[in-house]
């Protein structure tokens, strides 16, 4: 027999008749991932009442009433006067009820035929079900499903004192009666249908216990009508909160946000991932990524939205690739703070393909005696445009890598492609051996420029090279004034470690990840390497659309080479990736960046030790 869970929430306590009221059940999932529909629930009351679902130790009775909001009920325990077992037994129940120790409820049922509907969540919808015994127990895993009430039919109790502060707001109040009301027209049904079924008339008991709740009912009922105007009532005097003393204002409500417990990037990489195990194909990588409902549902809600992919040269493929630029951002975000690029800030931003106009030379002036002519000059002005490039590169992996779900294989897909592409764009955009090459890649910032010769290798040295790329940048009639200092983490860890004849740092402000030296901020990568550079991020021309493109195939033949042929020739061995039960995801990420003047980098190439 199969058991669904719910809570107690005991709201009052009397003593005289054992009977309480409540939910047993909604249509909302438990802990086990069972959602019990209340339309296709049967059962026939009364039903027994159990001790932790113990068939041998019977507590009480109960009756069910099937609810749109779920199954009530309404359960009684009786009171035994003989001493023995079964009076300790239905003792401790009622006692553990009252005192909170039994926190939850729970159906004892059998599933019917063809009544499971299994969810995409791997939980089940019981469309069809028999509800066999009612148990009181102390695992709860339904909130929703609550005692609502622990009440006596007899007389009432003398009237107390009203406490100084209510425990149930107004609203909370008149929900109790409902749900109240709800159990006891039920059980008045169930006594109505019973005679129904067998022909007759009731009998004494069930005449009794039909006009005690008819009573009952009419008493909530009249309650209700004062609870609800007294509910409306407050809500016309209700008034906003004044402000805190001394003219604060009370700052509103924090928003609370629930994210996954997952590493950043791991939902664009199974992303990728289940495009690899589906090669490709979006139904089949849904189908896949339904294994990650739980932690990463935004691979789904992209792979269901997923589009024909589109080209650099097309149009409208932003448009194709917008669906999943959620979970791009959420890569890309994890990957630049890894590189150069994502850790300097404020570059001239400009779209791809747009130019920008830069002076490159002033008007001519000069001092002018009496009656003598003036000098006539020019401007000069050139434009800068920055046009369309991209990295890219080929992951190659096993079917069975891509097949893996686990941790592992995918912090293995994570960390080479964020590993990868930092790398590369660092050695890129600071390396000074790098040209730039006509419509493929910029050059770095630093190719071009004269290096300054360093003073040395001791800490000394190195202020007197970071004032002369200052002075470097003065000369260019260029301000240092938000320049930025790049260097590798050996350089940095050299200037950290520096101390003076007292101990004291001398660079104090200056880390290993990076900080601040003599006014200028520093920012560290190993790709940087001797290279120490110097330049303004406002005069540097950066143009990102922000994503990095996958795709994936399993039928290509590629050449496994880290620098393939263009143009391959007979002696260029080519993989099928078929044929090798491998796997090929291509990434790209469309970049480029250019010195709106000259000057505004300066570099040295030293290594310093402390």
């Amino acid at each position: 027999m199969d058991r669904a869970y719910a809570l107690l929430d005991v709201k009052s306590v009397a003593t005289d008749r054992r009977t309480f009221a409540g939910m047993a059940s909604t249509p909302e999932l438990d802990r086990q991932g069972d959602l019990v529909d209340p339309a296709g629930v049967t059962f026939r009351n009364p039903l027994p009442l159990l001790f932790h679902h113990d068939r041998k130790q019977p507590v009480g009775t109960v009756t069910l009433t099937k609810l749109a909001s779920g199954i009530a009920f309404e359960a009684s325990l009786p009171t035994i006067d003989d001493p023995g077992v079964l009076k300790d037994r239905v003792d401790e129940a009622w006692q553990s009820i009252k005192a909170g120790l039994l926190t939850g409820v729970s159906i004892g049922f059998r599933i019917l035929e063809d009544g499971v509907e299994y969810l995409k969540s791997g939980g089940r919808r019981l469309r069809a079900t028999e509800i066999c015994e009612l148990s009181l127990v102390t695992i709860p895993a339904n909130a929703n499903a609550t005692i609502l009430t622990v009440k006596s039919l007899a007389a009432p109790p003398p009237r107390k004192e009203r406490p100084a502060m209510a425990t149930t707001t107004t609203t909370e109040h008149v929900t109790n009666l409902e749900n109240k009301r709800a159990a006891l027209l039920g059980r008045m049904t169930d006594i109505m249908d019973t005679a129904a079924a067998d022909a007759s008339t009731l009998d004494d008991a069930a005449a009794t216990e039909h006009d005690d709740l008819a009573v009952q009912v009419k008493s909530i009922d009249a309650d209700l009508v004062r609870w609800r105007e007294l509910d409306k009532m407050q809500a016309a005097a209700a008034k906003p909160v004044p402000p805190a003393p001394g003219g604060l204002v009370v700052p509103p409500r924090p928003v609370i946000s629930v994210r996954a417990n997952v590493e950043p990037g791991t939902g664009f990489i199974r992303y990728c991932q289940a495009l690899a195990v589906a090669n490709g194909s979006p139904m089949q990588a849904l189908e896949y990524a339904k294994r990650w409902h739980d932690s990463t549902p935004e691979v789904e809600l992209v792979l269901k939205a997923a589009v024909a992919a589109g080209t650099t040269t097309d149009a409208t493929w932003a448009g194709p690739l917008a669906p999943i630029k959620p979970l791009t951002d959420e890569f890309i975000a994890f990957l630049r703070p890894a590189t150069i690029l994502g850790k300097i800030p404020d570059f001239m931003k400009v779209p791809f393909n747009v130019s920008v106009g830069a002076q490159t030379g002033g008007g001519t002036y000069a001092w002018v005696g009496q009656g003598a002519p003036k000098p006539v000059g020019k401007l000069a002005f050139t434009t800068v445009t920055l046009g369309i490039t991209k990295c890219a590169g080929i992951i190659v992996i096993t079917e069975e890598l891509a097949r893996n779900s686990t941790p592992d294989a995918e912090a293995v897909i994570r960390r080479d492609m964020i590993n990868g592409i930092a790398q590369f764009l660092d050695s890129e955009f600071i390396d000074p051996t790098k040209a730039a090459v006509a419509g493929v890649s910029p050059g770095s910032v630093t190719n071009g420029v004269t290096p300054i010769t360093t003073a040395g290798t001791s800490p000394a040295n190195a202020r007197t090279d970071i004032q002369a790329l200052a002075n470097a940048m003065a000369a260019a009639n260029i301000s240092s004034a938000g320049a930025i200092l790049v260097m590798s983490e050996t350089n940095a860890s050299a200037l950290t470690n520096a101390l003076n004849p007292l101990g004291q740092q001398l660079f104090p402000g200056m880390a290993q990840s990076g900080g601040t030296i003599m006014g200028y901020r520093a920012i560290t990568s190993q790709i940087a390497g001797t290279t120490v550079a110097m330049m303004k991020p406002d005069q540097i021309l950066y143009a990102d659309d922000g994503g990095v493109t996958i795709d994936v195939s399993r039928e290509a033949s590629l050449q496994m080479d880290s620098a393939p042929m263009a143009v391959p020739d007979a002696t260029v061995v080519l993989t099928s990736l078929w044929q090798m039960n491998y796997v090929g995801l291509r990434a790209e990420r469309f970049i480029n960046w250019k010195k709106a003047r000259t000057g505004v980098v300066q570099y040295t190439v030293a290594t310093y030790t402390a």
